[in-house]
C-alpha cells in the first residue's frame, strides 16, 4: 500500500486524533509502515523526542499506534497559548515566535514551506501518511491562509475524509453543512464520512445514511460505536468535560487525587497513569475544600506560571494548600506546578511582570531564561531508592535553596525538592514509570494511613491496550477495503458540488 489521507472533522474533538490513531494502528498492524501527521496544531500537552524537539502529544500517541518513534516531522507547527490573546509558536520542535492571532496569520506565508517539507518527506520515508485536520475544514474566514485542513489537502493531492460526533447531536446536518461550504475545488478531495460515538440500533441510523450519500454523493465509511473509557492521551482540556474511566476496583482502600485545574494547564496528562492504578481516584477541581481534603494534591505544568499564580490567589486556593502543607499533607508539583510552590519567580519571558512571590511552600526560586530547555532524561529517584525518567519541557530555570532532591538524572544533575510531604520536581512523564508512580503511591497511602494495594500490569502495557481497542475500532466498524482503495488511489474522479441556495423564509 502506498498513499496518504487526510483526517478532517466537523469541529474540535469531534474524533480526528483517535480516527487517526486507529488508522494508524490498523495499518501498523497489517504490516504497513505508516506514520500520522499534523501540520499545524493548538496544544498544551505535548512531549518532547528523542533529538529534543517539542510536539503536540496526540501525534506522539499516533506514533505509539503506527509502532515508531515520534519525531518533529509529524507536527511541524505547534502554537501553545501562554495568556488570552498571546501563544509561543513552535516551529519543527523549536521556538520559532510569539504571536498573537492577527500575527500568527502574518506567519503563514512563510510557514508553508516549512509544512510542505515535512509531509513530503514523510512520504518519502513512509508507505502511507495519515494527516489530520485541525478544528474544522468549514472555518471559511481562515480558509485563505489555511495550512492544516483543505489548504493542505489541496497542495498535497490529499483525499479526505470528514469525522463527526453523533453524540454532540445534528450529526446530519453538520456533515452537509461543512461540505456545503466549501467551494468546488475543495470539495472535490471530500471522499466521504465517518460518523463518531454512535449508541444504539444502527438500523435506525441507516436511513439517516443512506440520505446523506443521494444528497452528497459521498458513502460513509463506517460508524464507530461509542466506546466506554477510551482513554487516550488528548491535546487540549477540551477532553476533561468527557466523564473520565472509572476506577479500577481494588481490595484495598480508595486514595483519593485531586489536581489542581489550572486555566494554562500543560500536560495534564502526567496523571493518566496514577488513575492507571487501582483504587486511586483522579479528578479535576478548583475547589479550596477539594485541595485540604484530597489525599494528594497535584499542581500539574502550566504554560502561563504567573498568570495562573494570580488566578490561584483569586480562588482561595493559594491558602487552601498553603494550609494543607502546613498540615503534613502530601502535594506533588509538577514542572509549572513546582514553581508556583516555590518562594520567588522572576519571569522577563513569559508574562514580563518581572519579579513575583510565589506560594512559599518549597525552598526554591525560579528564573525564566529566553531559550527553551527541551530534554528527555534518565536517571533515578535517590529519596525513593529506584530508577526514574521523563522528560523536559521549560523555559524556568530552578534553584533550590534547602530541602531535598527527589530525582537525579544520569549526568548527576538533580532535580526537584521535598520538603515534609510536599515534592517538586521538572520531569514530565515520571509517573510513567511504574517502579516511580507506585513508590510514589506507597508514600501518600502510608502518610495517609491507607492500605493501598498496587497493580502489576505496566502503564505502557495498558498505553498498548487501548492503542489496540483504536485498531479493532477501525477493523471492525469501517469499510476498509474502501478505506484501503482511497488511500492507494488517492482523490476520487468526478464528485459532485453541493450548492447553497438562499430563498425566502416566507415564501407562499
Amino acid at each position: 500500500m502506498n498513499g496518504a489521507l487526510l483526517v478532517c472533522g466537523t469541529h474540535s474533538d469531534a474524533g480526528k486524533s483517535v480516527l487517526t490513531a486507529g488508522i494508524c494502528r490498523w495499518l501498523h498492524r497489517a504490516g504497513v509502515r505508516v506514520a500520522p501527521f499534523k501540520a499545524q496544531n493548538m496544544a498544551l500537552n505535548s512531549v518532547v523526542t528523542a533529538d529534543g524537539s517539542e510536539i503536540g502529544r496526540a501525534q506522539a500517541m499516533q506514533a505509539a499506534a503506527a509502532g515508531i518513534e515520534p519525531e518533529a516531522e509529524m507536527n511541524p507547527i505547534l502554537i501553545k497559548p501562554s495568556g488570552e490573546r498571546h501563544s509561543q509558536v513552535m516551529v519543527m520542535g523549536r521556538p520559532y515566535a510569539d504571536a498573537d492571532a492577527r500575527s500568527y496569520q502574518e506567519l503563514k506565508h512563510e510557514l508553508k514551506p516549512v509544512v510542505a517539507n515535512a509531509l513530503a518527506d514523510l512520504r518519502t520515508r513512509f508507505d502511507v501518511v495519515i494527516c489530520e485536520g485541525a478544528g474544522s475544514p468549514a472555518e471559511i474566514n481562515l480558509r485563505h491562509a489555511d495550512l492544516t485542513n483543505m489548504g493542505l489537502a489541496r497542495n498535497a493531492g490529499l483525499p479526505v475524509v470528514i469525522v463527526a460526533d453523533i453524540d454532540r447531536g445534528g450529526v446530519f446536518a453538520s456533515l452537509f453543512g461543512t461540505l456545503a461550504l466549501l467551494d468546488r475545488a475543495d470539495q472535490a478531495h471530500v471522499a466521504g464520512f465517518v460518523i463518531n460515538k454512535f449508541r444504539g440500533d444502527p438500523s435506525i441510523l441507516a436511513p439517516g445514511l443512506t440520505q446523506l450519500e443521494e444528497l452528497t454523493g459521498r458513502p460513509t465509511f463506517g460508524v464507530l460505536p461509542y466506546a466506554e473509557d477510551l482513554w487516550l492521551d488528548v491535546e487540549d482540556s477540551l477532553a476533561l468535560e468527557a466523564p473520565r474511566p472509572e476506577m479500577r476496583p481494588t481490595s484495598g482502600d480508595t486514595l483519593d487525587v485531586a489536581v489542581v485545574r489550572l486555566r494554562w494547564m500543560s500536560n495534564f496528562t502526567d496523571v493518566d497513569a496514577l488513575a492507571s492504578e487501582p483504587g486511586v481516584r483522579v479528578r479535576f477541581t478548583r475547589s479550596p475544600a477539594d485541595v485540604e481534603r484530597a489525599d494528594l494534591v497535584v499542581v500539574p505544568g502550566t504554560k502561563a506560571t504567573v498568570e495562573d499564580l494570580d488566578r490561584l490567589r483569586r480562588a482561595g486556593l493559594d491558602r487552601a494548600l498553603g494550609a494543607r502543607a502546613a498540615a503534613d499533607a502530601p502535594i506533588l508539583g509538577i514542572c509549572g506546578g513546582y514553581q508556583l510552590l516555590g518562594e520567588r519567580i522572576l519571569d522577563d519571558v513569559e508574562s514580563g511582570r518581572g519579579a513575583v512571590d510565589g506560594l512559599g511552600i518549597l525552598p526554591v526560586s525560579t528564573s525564566f531564561a529566553p531559550e527553551k530547555l527541551l530534554r528527555r532524561r534518565h536517571g533515578s529517584s535517590p529519596w525513593l531508592g529506584i530508577p526514574a525518567g521523563g522528560y523536559e519541557i521549560r523555559h524556568g530555570r530552578v534553584e533550590r535553596h534547602g530541602g531535598d532532591p527527589v530525582l537525579r538524572a544520569q549526568d548527576g544533575e538533580p532535580d526537584g525538592c521535598r520538603i515534609g510531604m510536599t515534592i517538586g520536581i521538572s520531569w514530565h512523564g515520571a509517573l510513567e514509570h511504574d517502579e516511580f508512580r507506585r513508590a510514589l503511591i506507597g508514600w501518600v497511602a502510608a502518610a495517609r494511613g491507607r492500605r493501598w494495594i498496587p497493580g502489576t500490569r505496566s502503564f505502557a502495557a495498558a498505553r498498548e491496550a487501548r492503542l489496540d481497542v483504536l485498531g479493532d475500532l477501525i477493523s471492525d466498524h469501517l469499510d476498509t477495503a474502501r478505506l484501503t482503495a482511497l488511500i492507494e488511489d488517492g482523490v476520487p474522479a468526478d464528485l459532485p458540488t453541493l450548492t447553497t441556495e438562499v430563498r425566502p423564509c416566507c415564501a407562499s
